[in-house]
């Protein structure tokens, strides 16, 4: 017969980085073990065991941990703490086409999305609706365009910010001109 203990496998790198999330989570909203446990329906002891890195947490496990703790389920499973610094060096536009780049995704109550959108001259693209709540930002680095909700196209020009729904028909249009836009998309966390 084995000392107590000793028959436990160890857990994953992974099951220990979630383990650290959700103990660093719960944490930072000042909430306890045993109300995140009560929450969950876990007993205090497994969330123990789960926050030392001592166990294997299951997908449901984790699902039913951030929602109590109302983040995205990705956010348990992110390795590091805190973001280091993120540098992304420019890149070149196509001349004939509208570019488009992924910048940055950055989870929270919101899901965010940063892209760098590039329109060529005499240019339009339809947006296709996002997800109900979605909230659309755009910031204007250079150029002008028309863009916005469809039945209500906004002239921007550099410097220029706008905010809109975008969860309903948009567009992006420009005229003589090229424009480089940043795009910030911020859609609710379903849970």
């Amino acid at each position: 017969m084995s000392a107590p203990g000793r028959d436990r496998r160890p857990a994953s790198s992974a099951a220990a980085a979630a383990g650290a999330q959700i103990q660093r989570r719960r944490q930072q909203r000042g909430m306890s073990q045993a109300e995140l446990a009560r929450r969950t329906g876990l007993s205090k002891a497994t969330l123990s065991q789960l926050e030392a890195g001592l166990g294997n947490p299951t997908l449901d496990t984790l699902d039913a941990i951030a929602v109590a703790l109302a983040i995205p389920l990705t956010d348990l499973l992110i390795r590091h703490g805190d973001p280091a610094t993120v540098h992304l060096a420019s890149t070149a536009a196509r001349e004939s086409e509208p570019t488009r780049e992924l910048l940055r995704r950055i989870s929270g109550g919101h899901s965010l999305e940063i892209w760098r959108l590039r329109l060529p001259p005499d240019t339009a693209v339809d947006g296709v609706p996002h997800a109900p709540g979605t909230t659309e930002h755009l910031l204007v680095a250079s150029g002008s365009l028309f863009a916005g909700p469809a039945d209500d196209l906004r002239h921007l020009r550099p410097g220029d910010m706008l905010a809109f729904a975008g969860d309903a028909a948009h567009r992006y249009s420009t005229g003589d001109t090229p424009a480089d836009v940043t795009v910030v998309i911020a859609s609710p966390v379903a849970g």
